[in-house]
């Protein structure tokens, strides 16, 4: 008879010995799939504006407040639920979110009016809230540490990329088809997505996947404190960091189809089609530099900070000497090798917090990363230009943008310089008894 060699069983300890690694790869495919799906329905609105502008005679603040009831209600809700997601359960957390989101989706496809369309739009807010920060703690919790800043900065990239489709293929859609059709897509998108993660992905797969005790899914489990999120100089430098170096990229995304049009004369169209391929530069950076960080911190983890700091470092370089050349090809070609290496911090920061942070409140961790990159980078960023814009004129504001990455590289070089007394405080923590 024939010798069949039996398969490896993983063990729940989440050892590393010859584990079956197919599992993992699709809670990382399905994981990120409900991301596209999030920024798909959150950005599909801005191609429908002019269709929503004609029909309902809306005000640009009205069109803004569609969008910004969205970012205001993440980054309100972002840290408390993540905090609910690390004792309630990360995948159930991941479902009734991402059902919220794509249920609003569909409400505002059937909305009869501006009021109407408003209450869903924050219904889709609410759903989106805290997803970014439990889909990292989940896919990073089955993938082994020395991975985590590719994985954290595929992750991220995936808002880049959700962003663009939802734009390009809401406009498609709505130009064919109507508005409603390509809000009612996104929504079912979603909503197919959300079947397929319940059918495979659950809290007892993931267990038998983990790599490390991940106290959060043990019943009556030792949980560390929220204070431990706060209470070392190295992972608050961390966050700083993080959120500082996405200011650029937040300036970038705002801001280049308006520098465009006005310092290239380049057509709305032409400008939105350049400044897409920029946003996929910046998601492609955030991927490639994850990877590059991994390998060059595998057995050197302090290299995390710094290659964050090299990232920061090149963009602030190549966007300062960028804008400052005359409007042309070449100035293009040095913003968009900026742009491709603005958030290449991402991936890092997300495994530098993943490593700072106990398993227990590792979302919670990865909610206060989202809020700082929110608060510093995506909200400020784009505000604090335009500010600058009505004194300085945009191509003024966006020549001193850069110089943010300053405060970006003095917080990674302080938390790179405090790393290993955080890690000594977070191995005091594993080492006490579970309650």
């Amino acid at each position: 008879m024939k010798s069949h060699a039996l398969p490896t069983l993983d063990l729940p300890g989440g050892t590393a010995a010859a584990k079956p690694r197919i599992y993992p790869w699709v809670v990382f495919g399905l994981t990120f799939g409900l991301l596209l799906s999030d920024y798909m329905s959150r950005q599909v609105l801005n191609a429908v504006f002019p269709f929503l502008k004609a029909e309902w005679a809306l005000s640009d603040s009205q069109l803004a407040a569609l969008t910004s009831v969205v970012a205001a209600m993440v980054g309100l809700l972002t840290f408390p639920l993540s905090i609910l997601a690390d004792r309630w359960g990360r995948v159930r957390s991941l479902v009734l979110m991402a059902t919220i989101w794509s249920l609003a989706t569909l409400l505002c496809a059937i909305a009869a009016d501006y009021g109407q369309l408003l209450g869903a739009r924050f219904l889709v807010g609410v759903g989106e809230a805290a997803y970014g920060s439990v889909g990292i703690a989940v896919v990073l919790s089955v993938f082994a540490p020395h991975v985590r800043a590719t994985f954290g900065g595929a992750f991220m990239a995936g808002g880049s990329f959700g962003s663009t489709i939802g734009v390009a293929l809401g406009g498609f859609i709505a130009v064919h088809f109507g508005w409603r059709w390509a809000l009612a897509f996104m929504a079912v998108v979603g909503l197919v997505l959300v079947v397929l993660f319940r059918l495979v992905v659950t809290q007892r797969r993931l267990d038998r996947h983990r790599f490390e005790d991940d106290a959060a899914v043990e019943p009556g489990g030792y949980r560390a404190p929220l204070s431990s999120l706060f209470s070392n100089a190295s992972v608050l430098c961390a966050y700083v960091g993080s959120g500082l170096q996405m200011f650029v990229a937040a300036v970038l995304l705002a801001w280049t189809p308006s520098y465009l049009n006005r310092y290239h004369a380049m057509s709305p169209d032409t400008a939105g089609f350049v400044s897409a391929i920029l946003v996929l530069l910046i998601g492609a950076g955030m991927i490639v530099c994850g990877a590059i960080t991994d390998r060059a911190s595998r057995r050197h983890p302090e290299r995390k900070w710094t290659t964050s700091i090299g990232y920061g470092a090149t963009a602030a370089i190549l966007l300062i000497i960028g804008f400052q050349l005359p409007a042309g090809a070449p100035q293009l070609v040095l913003i968009g090798c900026g742009a491709f290496f603005s958030a290449g911090a991402s991936g890092p920061a997300t495994a530098m917090v993943a490593n700072l942070t106990h398993a227990s409140v590792r979302a919670t961790g990865f909610g206060s990363l989202t809020l700082a990159n929110s608060l510093l980078g995506l909200a400020a960023g784009p505000f604090v230009v335009g500010l600058l814009a009505d004194r300085l004129g945009l191509l003024g504001a966006l020549q001193l943008a850069p110089l943010v990455y300053l405060g970006a590289i003095a917080a990674l070089l302080i938390g790179k310089r405090r790393y290993p007394e955080a890690l000594r405080g977070l191995a005091a923590f594993d080492r006490r008894p579970s309650a």
